[in-house]
């Protein structure tokens, strides 16, 4: 059984962590966290290793891309920032952090909704606003073109958010005819 040591900085920046694990534990351990570089010493299962840590974000971005308005590009910039999304609870707090969410003002049973944030990471923001709207330019809407493209990014944010968390496969949505038997 070959033994790999994981190091990694502290969050102080003072000193770093290390912990010792199979090849098993090391794949999920990777896994379950947000990775940009992973640097490793060359080994007899450095190649296999290097192999499977692609494929575990390879795999990721294939769920991503099946999501209408979600290219290559952004399932990776997704996946980069975020990794599997375990640290968000819910798609709401992923599309937060992205600034994809309207601020409130409610006073007196009055509710009002601003602007969006644009506060977090601005990078998968725009590409998801992008996305959103190469999808409208096969819907009509009466609606203001930028708050529908922003409103689309937010639900294919959550969308996004979901698959990486449930590892689950995307799903279409089902039209009302689709649904009812003829």
């Amino acid at each position: 059984m070959e033994i790999h040591t994981l190091c990694w900085p502290q969050r102080s920046g003072r000193g770093r962590a290390a912990e010792k694990c199979s090849r098993k534990q090391l794949l999920q351990f990777t896994a379950n966290l947000q990775v940009r570089l992973i640097g490793m010493e060359a080994c007899c299962g450095s190649h296999f290793l290097g192999r499977a840590l692609r494929e575990q974000g390879d795999e990721a971005c294939q769920r991503l891309m099946a999501i209408p308005g979600i290219a290559p590009v952004t399932a990776t910039a997704i996946v980069s920032a975020i990794g599997n999304g375990s640290e968000f609870k819910r798609g709401r707090g992923f599309s937060a952090w992205l600034g994809l969410v309207p601020g409130q003002c409610s006073t007196g049973g009055k509710q009002k909704l601003l602007g969006i944030s644009k506060r977090g990471n601005c990078y998968p923001r725009r590409l998801l606003v992008n996305g959103a709207r190469a999808v409208l330019q096969w819907l009509a809407s009466r609606a203001h073109s930028n708050v529908v493209a922003v409103a689309l990014a937010n639900k294919l944010a959550r969308m996004a958010w979901t698959l990486l968390t449930k590892g689950e496969l995307y799903r279409p949505p089902l039209l009302a005819a689709e649904a009812v038997p003829a």
